[in-house]
């Protein structure tokens, strides 16, 4: 029974450090005005702690696992706003057959230089 208690104690301290990195990334958002979502900051706090740390802990890694496990849950709301804005959806159809393709594309060359340079820089390291 003592092991179920410090499986929990571990995982609340997991989502807690999850949570504050939120908010610290929030907090520094809303103090710089950069327009960077905060939880993204948190996010790269996050990893600058991480990278600090050496990793993550056990605790923390089978936390943010259970997560990604139901992660497709948080899409539902999202899939329901985009029904609810069809008609948006139809007057701007062209605009949004461009630019998905496009920024894709973009993304995936922006993506592959920046890899091949850091791993270019890696091997002459």
């Amino acid at each position: 029974m003592g092991g179920a208690g410090n499986y929990e104690g571990a995982m609340v301290r997991s989502i807690m450090m999850l949570l504050l990195c939120q908010l610290a990334g929030t907090v520094v958002q809303e103090g710089t005005g950069l327009p960077i979502p905060g939880p993204v900051m948190g996010l790269v706090l996050l990893l600058g702690l991480l990278i600090w740390r050496g990793g993550p802990s056990q605790s923390l890694h089978d936390t943010a696992g259970g997560f990604l496990k139901y992660l497709g849950l948080l899409f539902v709301p999202a899939g329901v706003g985009v029904v609810t804005e069809l008609q948006v959806l139809k007057a701007n159809a062209l605009a949004i057959a461009v630019a998905i393709p496009v920024s894709t594309i973009l993304g995936l060359v922006v993506t592959g230089v920046l890899m091949q340079r850091l791993l270019r820089g890696k091997a002459d390291a």
